[in-house]
């Protein structure tokens, strides 16, 4: 998608898609003058409300316009950067819907926005071209087109252009917003590409691939271990897990350094179980399908390094993503089975349907001790248990450090990647207390999202800045939940907001 600002007269430029955003406020104050003296049927007023995302097309206006098509945008009060975010999806949804390439957004009245918003213009021109990629994503690489009577040029249209129209005064700040959406839409697009794969395009050699990749096109160091490296290692939590698979295991470590002196030294570790069965505690086949996305954190982690890189934060930003299938076999570990992990810690495997923790045990042991760093973050689906805390829109978030959960509390606020901060009391490690091991990888029924975080801080040697954030029920839309099913993307936004306030 290519994007531009320009400070062309709005009417005469020639787009696919001419929109106009309103506020619900705008729209009584101003709508009637603006409306009227663009040739549009004052009628529209008693049925456009300006709701956020809501969505008038209008064909047929000629006074003044060069497109013919206009679009009415809600913005909501005005007030929340979200309904900012959600006018923009809705409208490039619309876009591709219409099979609109050329889109132009009228931001003339961005900065009064910025005001009652209470953000800078560059927040919500970053905003809205990231809510752009997000409303204009299809997944339809893997289709033939050939069940279609027209054959593939009946298929969606992706938006080749969005241009933004600015008033002199905001025209550089239109400018950086648009560089820094461009970056974090692209990188949470490319997360979703991997996330939507199936198991059979989309393995643990083809993650550390696609982390090569990234790290030649944006400029940071990547290096993959093997399964040999990996024995070398003694990383027994992802070892076990990949027992029963014929896929071979990939640990891979993304480096971006920055030019000057780091500020901080923050390690991201994201779980990639590229396709989730159970194992032999097998899960039940209704909607297994959907466990392609057991390696959503792997794919965030991956797009917040990429970002950061082409960001050009002052950080060093280490990602670990750990990568294996979880398959039933007469190889793979069973219930009861006791293993070493990296740090020496045993660990009595309940179930082995738990076994991102295993995973993530290993990283986290490897990032604190190689790394030393001053902030450590994982990212993964843990648990069920989790969705039925928070539903699928909010992430749960555990942390040892209360700065450390604010921040990333407020990133997610910002970026619209919501997470909850759930307790880490001592008191859930009884539920993990194993008769033959140092650890169980299971606690029971009860409070699963917090056992599971509970488990994994005894991997992290002490470390007293740690989060977990548990994305297992917002990294994936079940079919039925919108337009758009599927990978989201979840926590590439999240991860960058938080990146950028540990810059300052």
């Amino acid at each position: 998608m290519k994007i531009s600002v320009t400070k062309s007269d709005f009417h005469t430029l020639g787009a696919d898609l001419l929109a106009l955003p309103f506020s619900s406020v705008a729209l009584k104050d101003e709508g009637e003058n603006a409306l009227s003296a663009s040739g549009v049927d004052l009628q529209l007023l008693a049925d456009f409300k300006g709701d956020a995302g809501e969505i008038v097309v209008l064909y047929g206006v000629q006074k003044g316009f060069s497109a013919s098509r206009i679009v009415l945008l809600g913005v909501g009060e005005g007030k929340k950067i979200d309904d900012w975010r959600k006018a923009a999806v809705a409208l490039a949804s619309k876009a591709v819907e219409l099979k609109c390439q050329k889109i132009a957004i009228d931001l003339s009245g961005i900065g009064s926005l910025a005001v009652t918003t209470g953000q800078s213009v560059t927040s919500l021109a970053a905003a809205f071209v990231e809510g752009s990629f997000t409303g204009s994503y299809r997944f339809d690489r893997l289709k033939s087109g050939k069940l279609e009577e027209k054959g593939r040029e009946e298929r969606s249209v992706e938006i080749a252009e969005l241009v933004f129209v600015a008033s002199s005064d905001a025209f550089e700040e239109i400018e950086r917003g648009v560089i820094d959406g461009e970056i974090v839409g692209s990188c949470k697009k490319m997360a979703r590409d991997l996330v939507n794969l199936p198991g059979n395009y989309l393995n643990a050699n083809d993650i550390a691939k696609a982390a090569e990749e990234s790290g030649k096109r944006s400029g940071y160091r990547v290096e993959v271990f093997h399964k040999k490296e990996i024995e070398s290692l003694g990383m027994g939590g992802l070892l076990a897990v990949n027992k029963g698979s014929d896929q071979p295991p990939t640990f891979t470590v993304l480096d971006y350094t920055p030019k000057g002196a780091a500020r901080a030294v923050v390690v991201l570790v994201g779980k990639g179980v590229t396709f989730d069965s159970g194992g032999i505690s097998l899960k039940p086949s209704e909607n297994m399908g959907e466990m392609k996305s057991d390696m959503s954190g792997a794919a965030s982690v991956l797009g917040a390094v990429e970002a950061a890189a082409r960001l050009a934060l002052p950080l060093r930003v280490i990602g670990l993503l750990p990568a294996t299938d979880n398959m039933p076999s007469g190889t793979a570990q069973q219930p009861g089975d006791v293993i070493t992990t990296y740090s020496g810690i045993t660990v009595e495997v309940g179930n082995t349907d738990a076994e991102g923790r295993l995973i993530l045990a290993d990283a986290l042991t490897y990032g604190k001790e190689k790394y030393n760093p001053d902030v450590i973050v994982d990212v993964a689906t843990l648990t069920g248990a989790c969705i039925v805390a928070l539903g699928y829109s909010v992430a749960a978030l555990f942390s040892n450090n209360d700065k450390l959960a604010e921040e990333i509390f407020q990133a997610g606020e910002q970026s619209g990647e919501k997470v909850w901060r759930m307790p880490l009391w001592d008191l859930y490690s009884e539920q993990i207390k194993s008769d033959v091991a140092d650890v169980s990888n299971t606690g029971g029924r009860g409070a699963g999202a917090v056992t599971a975080a509970k488990f994994l801080e005894k991997f992290i040697d002490g470390h007293g800045n740690w989060a977990h954030i548990d994305i297992a029920g917002p990294s994936f839309a079940p079919k039925g939940t919108g337009k758009v099913n599927g990978g989201t993307g979840f926590g590439v936004a999240l991860l960058v907001g938080l990146l950028k306030k540990l810059s300052c």
